[in-house]
């Protein structure tokens, strides 16, 4: 393979090759990092056109099993669904890359990206985002903003950019950036302490019991990262998004493709429609903008919709009818938006900085072992905590992993259609799902000492109107407390949002979905009252500045601190599920005597789990029991 464009990058350097593969596609990057070689594809329908203010963009990070070496496991011996680690990846580059497209943008999108070669070494998230930026860059779409992802750990309390996948698992801090040359447009961050990766010998035996035979990833504790050290690191960070771009951009301006005459359908308000309502519905748009569920609120516009309709008989038609409901929604925004930034006033009648009201009751399933009912405002979420051994864990493979590992603490999030008022049928888990599951794990974990037992969370979302998967992170880290688990630190998530306009901007704690919808950001920050977990940040703007970052994470600080406050009164309160929590013991015996216990082929320790319905695990080296 012939490289056009050869990088060196902090810790890194990636080849590039354009056009050579994949030439029929709109625009291919192949990308040859260490031993990874990556491939991304952008394509573009050109006949069809979405015309209403959606970006259909679809992005795919696909991993190839022979890429490592690999057969696939299983009955059928080829790649089937995607793993957590390839959904979770294609939302990071979609994430990054859709505030790319201009306003308008309506042909359906496709961004592929395929794993063909791994090494053990190399960051294929990273690789992945400036793969398909690459691609994008070069493409006949006119795109001409290099986005690219580093990602940074701190290893003996030194920032490692781009570190090895070696060097994270001894890293204290995993902070994942992408963004342009002057804006940041994605974060994913978590903390943890000490080795991420740990093998265990509590193994009986493989003979007896196959599942329990493999390394064991243990939770980890460690202390939150405070604002002001992040902050330190952000701007570390930055610096080299900066000098990556810049090189991106000068390296690869050569190898773009003729631009596509496309024409932009950013749909155009009817301004006469817009006018009339303004003028003459303003106070029931008001009205319907105090509606706190989105199930009410849109009651109230479809109400007031159908009364202009009778009015305005000449206007009683399909298109007039979807102007209408186009230019009632438009007004709707404008109002919130300025109400906040003209006049300090959210929808609901709360100041910028203030949580709306918490209850939380706990073990209300006498049943499970444990679980808490939190409530913020109107969002809702059961989370109900399941312990087990470690024979209950989570087995997995990773492309660059040597062999099968297993995954001991769960967080699994549900999200049905009626918690939004909406007629739809549970399905199987969508990748929004994944994600925010995902990052209520990541908040939890670094405070969390299973010491071999496996734990399960599962959130159910009951309503919502704003940030379920911080009320998640709550909830779960209150079934965690009403199992009697010990943690290191409390604690809790808040979402923080944003307004900006002309020059002006306001940061909102604790957003509900109506400051979502139409406001600019999405900042999830999860931590203690010392310092954060973890995080999860989208820019609908394209990009945002430090400063403005600094400032919201110390507002959240002040929100997290306060939930805090409540959830450590309810947590005076628990009551624990007598005879149905598990319990746990552990002693130490003669290694040489541990063949007797286990018998022949395992018949006298099945015969002592079978009699007295508890779980064994022995550790050969020691003697240590559970």
């Amino acid at each position: 393979m012939k490289y056009d464009v050869s990088l060196e990058l902090e810790n890194r350097e990636e080849s590039y090759s354009f056009g050579d593969v994949a030439k029929q596609a709109n625009g291919s990057a192949w990308i040859k990092s260490g031993k990874s070689v990556i491939l991304a594809t952008v394509v573009i329908n050109e006949t069809e056109i979405v015309k209403d203010d959606f970006l259909p963009l679809t992005v795919q990070y696909i991993e190839k099993t022979y890429a490592a070496g690999k057969i696939p496991g299983g009955f059928f011996k080829r790649e089937t669904k995607p793993s957590d680690f390839e959904t979770l990846t294609s939302r990071i580059v979609d994430r990054s890359l859709r505030p790319l497209f201009p306003k308008g943008f309506g042909h359906p999108t496709q961004i592929t990206i395929m794993v063909f070669s791994a090494d053990s070494e190399s960051d294929l998230q990273v690789l992945a985002l400036n793969a398909a930026s690459a691609a994008l860059f070069t493409s006949d779409i006119d795109i001409n903003t290099s986005v690219s992802a580093v990602r940074t750990a701190k290893v003996d309390g030194e920032l490692v950019i781009n570190p090895t996948l070696s060097q994270l698992k001894n890293s204290t801090l995993d902070l994942y950036l992408s963004g342009t040359k002057d804006d940041l447009l994605m974060i994913e961050m978590r903390t943890f302490g000490g080795e991420q990766v740990t093998v265990s010998e509590m193994v009986i035996d493989p003979m007896l019991d196959p599942t329990m035979s493999g390394a064991v990833i243990s939770s980890h504790v460690s202390n939150a990262m405070s604002e002001d050290e992040l902050i330190e690191v952000f701007e570390k960070t930055q610096a080299e998004l900066f000098s990556a771009n810049t090189k991106y951009e000068a390296a690869f301006v050569n190898s773009q493709k003729v631009v596509l005459p496309l024409d932009l359908k950013a749909h155009v308000p009817n301004e006469e429609i817009m006018t009339y309502v303004r003028d003459t519905h303003m106070s029931e748009i008001k009205d319907a903008i105090k509606q706190m569920a989105k199930s009410e609120r849109s009651t109230a516009l479809r109400t007031l919709r159908k009364k202009i309709l009778t009015l305005k008989e000449e206007w009683v038609s399909v298109e007039l009818e979807l102007e209408l409901k186009d230019a009632i929604d438009k007004v709707k925004k404008e109002e919130v938006r300025a109400q906040i930034l003209n006049d300090n006033i959210r929808a609901d009648g709360r100041a910028l900085t203030e949580v709306r009201p918490i209850s939380i009751d706990t073990n209300i399933l006498p049943s499970a072992h444990s679980s808490c009912l939190f409530t913020r405002g109107q969002t809702q979420a059961l989370v109900v905590l399941t312990m087990g051994g470690a024979k209950d864990a989570q087995m997995f493979e990773s492309l660059t992993d040597s062999g099968t590992q297993n995954e001991n603490f769960m967080v699994h999030y549900n999200f049905p259609g009626f918690s939004v008022g909406e007629a739809s049928p549970v399905m199987g888990t969508k990748r929004r799902e994944l994600g925010h599951g995902n990052l209520a794990k990541r908040a939890l974990s670094p405070v969390v000492d299973l010491e071999g037992q496996t734990v399960r969370l599962v959130s159910e979302i009951l309503e919502s109107n704003g940030s379920s998967s911080m009320a998640t992170v709550c909830g779960g880290y209150m079934a965690l407390k009403a199992a009697d688990i010990e943690t290191s630190d409390t604690i809790a998530g808040i979402a923080m949002g944003m307004v900006s306009e002309d020059g002006k901007y306001a940061i909102l704690s604790d957003i509900m979905g109506l400051e979502d919808h139409d406001g600019d950001m999405d900042f999830k920050v999860t931590g203690s009252k010392e310092g954060i977990t973890a995080m999860q940040m989208d820019i609908k703007l394209g990009g945002i500045s430090l400063n403005i970052l600094k400032e919201a994470l110390y507002q959240a600080k002040e929100g997290r601190s306060h939930i805090i406050d409540i959830m450590l009164e309810a947590e005076s309160r628990i009551e624990f599920n007598d005879g149905v929590l598990p319990s746990v013991d552990f002693f130490h015996i003669d290694p040489s005597f541990i063949g007797e216990i286990i018998g022949q082929a395992g018949k006298t320790i099945r015969e002592m789990i079978e009699k007295f319905e508890v779980a064994i695990d022995i550790d050969k080296k020691d003697g240590k029991v559970k």
